[in-house]
């Protein structure tokens, strides 16, 4: 799979140029490796393994075992989800937002998952040396004006330089913490067969966004990314019940990863209908032209549900009233079937296994 530091132009249309696929390298390669690759932060089966087989045995702890976006935690007799996350993208700017929006929006989105409507978050800036003040001001604003659409705020932070060339401009950490309503208990092993699989939009648009900008490539409308916060959309769901079964925000490995994380962790099959899925027709011609699957790119401003069939469709019918979740479809259901393992029923009467990603089709995506 194409990886942007090995491209070089002269196939397919790049802006006056075009993009040449000869030496393109995979960033996910395969497995046993002794030393770290690009397809360990890929979100897919390679990070699952380094999770499983060094960062989990040397941590333990039954938050860490609870493996979802945000660890759920008591402290003083308050339920809280604790979530953090790092932001690597490149570029920094992008077709729907930047880095600052993509820090806070996901680290509430991970929050939001637990149900959870985020509070605080701090922020470290990791600035490589040389890197434009400017440029360092610009995220900063749109940091925190991201903070404040989506009701957080940024009550601490760091700061700390590296050297020149041992970056790409800016990375970011951020952190969050959010109070539990009572009575509201997201998590995959909660997934049983009959439950239904509610996407709440379009998906594909942020990683092929970030590639367009990437490689200067031109699909003929600009695709924007679905960078947003969601945890206004996770309270309207909360509002119809509080009895949601699971939620999970596609980002690294997209749809596909979701889906499967879910699967393996309640023990149950997951079968959806592949025309279901809604993906924008740029979305799907440019995944056709690069050789991508839409399933496994990644989204920003996306969630997928599991919920009772019983209030699936007042769940949607919420979903569907509120601006994030307009195109909020039906998709699936999980089955007793194939316990652990996605299907998709294609157009065609058939059905395909919708496996794990190794690693990740489209690297530094967030």
């Amino acid at each position: 799979m194409p990886t942007a530091a090995t491209a070089t132009r002269t196939g397919l249309r790049s802006g006056a140029d075009v993009l040449d696929v000869t030496g393109w390298t995979c960033p996910a390669p395969l497995r046993d490796q002794p030393r770290i690759v690009m397809g360990h932060g890929g979100g897919g089966t390679l990070s699952a393994e380094l999770l499983e087989h060094v960062f989990a045995p040397a941590y333990g702890g039954p938050a860490l075992a609870q493996l979802g976006d945000a660890a759920q935690v008591t402290l003083g007799g308050a339920r809280l989800a604790f979530s953090t996350d790092s932001f690597v993208v490149r570029p920094l700017f992008f077709p729907g937002g930047s880095i600052g929006e993509l820090a806070v929006n996901g680290t509430v989105n991970d929050l939001a998952m637990s149900g959870a409507r985020a509070a605080y978050l701090s922020c470290a800036f990791i600035l490589e040396e040389g890197v434009a003040t400017e440029t360092v001001s610009r995220v900063a604003e749109a940091l925190g004006a991201a903070a404040r659409t989506a009701g957080v705020e940024v009550a601490t932070g760091d700061t700390k330089v590296v050297e020149a060339g041992h970056g790409d401009g800016i990375y970011l950490n951020t952190a969050g913490i959010g109070l539990v309503p009572p009575g509201v208990d997201l998590r995959p092993q909660r997934v049983v067969p009959g439950d239904v699989v509610i996407v709440s939009g379009a998906i594909g648009a942020h990683g092929v966004a970030i590639m367009s900008v990437r490689e200067g490539l031109e699909f003929g409308v600009e695709i924007e990314s679905d960078c947003a916060a969601l945890g206004s959309l996770v309270e309207a769901m909360l509002a119809v019940t509080p009895d949601l079964h699971a939620l999970r925000d596609p980002t690294r490995g997209g749809l596909a990863a979701s889906l499967n994380e879910i699967a393996r962790a309640s023990g149950t099959g997951v079968v959806i209908t592949e025309r279901a899925v809604p993906v924008p027709p740029a979305v799907a011609g440019a995944c056709a032209m690069l050789g991508l699957d839409p399933f496994y790119v990644a989204n920003e401003g996306k969630l997928v549900a599991f919920v009772p069939r019983e209030h699936a469709d007042a769940v949607l019918a919420a979903m569907r009233a509120h601006p994030l979740g307009a195109q909020a479809r039906i998709v699936g259901e999980a089955v007793a079937d194939h316990p652990g393992m996605v299907v998709a029923r294609t157009g065609l009467g058939g059905t395909r296994v919708v496996d794990m990603p190794l690693g990740e089709q489209l690297p530094r995506i967030c």
